[in-house]
């Protein structure tokens, strides 16, 4: 099935167009305590569908949709389990080459692994890309346009040479890339169609910790984490006086995010000319929250009959009386003991 044949399937070219991936790592590591030798993660846009490792030499499904995969192909589980059987002894051998190339002995060594490909559902633009890692650093990258790999470490160029001049070798990295894990990502996309291409949308406050500090925009509950989040003034895009922050996964499986704005050169006066805007990928309505002092949640400011607050406007006479009855609690029962011990030593 073509990409574009694919896409009118799924509807998609009523919506906004959106890069979806598949990523698949594998990570060998060397005397790593606690760890298993061996670990393999499959991603689709994100969010995780398998995993395997040395020590249960089990593929698990990450997401129950997966199920359906082995329901259709009762041998994929099988088949995919033997692959990462032969990549744990190949990237074994590799770590073994690297470790001399090195001038490496024992020790704590990562050899990684990534391979995927990511699509835009709108063009039907196919990327692939593979890299390779040791010990925390690039060691080889493929180029997609030249089919060739790129060497950025020294002892990286004889792996990069005999690769390249390997045209069997090359000839099916070109074809995993371009014919086979696209056809995976859109049959994976097709299977989780009802979970991988939802949308919802956040709930956005407006917070603050004090008076002087700057007003953040929070958004959280959306999914997936192709979002924006931005201040506006008077219609246009701030850049100035702004701290984005990251994208944060919740415990649910959506996301947070948020955006502050120091308002320090602001007259109150002005504040009614910022807005915040936080715009999902594929909706086409943008959320838009007016910057109001009245709307925004603080540890400190006023309760709602005007006394004065302490952390979450929780008013200080209700805490100096709790903590004066406390007091006299606590000097109650301590008098009560001091008694009870002078009536004893009397007796």
């Amino acid at each position: 099935m073509k990409i574009l044949d694919f896409l009118v399937l799924l509807g998609l070219h009523s919506a906004a167009a959106v890069i979806h991936s598949m990523k698949n790592f594998f990570t060998v590591s060397s005397q790593v305590p606690n760890f298993p030798e061996f670990v393999a993660v499959g991603m689709v846009d994100d969010v995780q569908i398998y995993h395997y490792d040395s020590k249960t030499r089990r593929l698990e499904p990450k997401q129950d949709w997966m199920n359906r995969v082995a329901e259709d192909d009762p041998q994929f589980w099988k088949s995919y389990t033997a692959i990462c059987l032969g990549y744990h002894q190949l990237f074994k051998g590799y770590i073994e080459t690297l470790k001399h190339r090195f001038n490496q002995t024992g020790g704590v060594h990562i050899f990684q692994w990534l391979v995927g490909c990511e699509w835009d559902d709108e063009s039907g633009e196919v990327n692939g890309f593979r890299q390779v890692g040791y010990d925390g650093e690039d060691f080889l990258s493929w180029d997609v346009k030249t089919n060739t790999w790129i060497a950025p470490k020294q002892q990286a160029v004889i792996t990069k040479n005999n690769w390249n001049n390997d045209k069997v070798l090359m000839a099916y990295y070109k074809y995993t890339i371009t014919q086979e894990l696209p056809y995976w990502l859109q049959k994976l996309m097709m299977y989780g169609r009802s979970s991988l291409m939802r949308t919802e949308l956040p709930s956005v406050s407006l917070l603050q910790k004090t008076p002087s500090s700057p007003v953040s925009c929070f958004a959280t509950g959306f999914y997936p984490d192709r979002a924006e989040i931005f201040w506006r003034k008077d219609g246009e895009e701030l850049h100035e006086n702004v701290e984005l922050g990251e994208i944060l996964p919740n415990h649910d499986g959506s996301f947070q995010m948020s955006v502050d704005l120091d308002l320090s050169s602001v007259t109150p006066e002005d504040w009614r000319r910022y807005e915040c805007v936080f715009h999902l990928s594929g909706v086409k309505d943008d959320i838009i929250t007016k910057l109001d002092k009245t709307a925004i949640q603080t540890n400190w400011g006023k309760t709602g009959d005007g006394r004065d607050g302490g952390p979450s406007g929780f008013p200080l006479g209700a805490v100096i009386g709790g903590v004066v009855v406390l007091l006299l609690l606590v000097v109650g029962i301590v008098g009560f003991f001091l008694w009870k011990k002078n009536n004893n030593c009397e007796r």
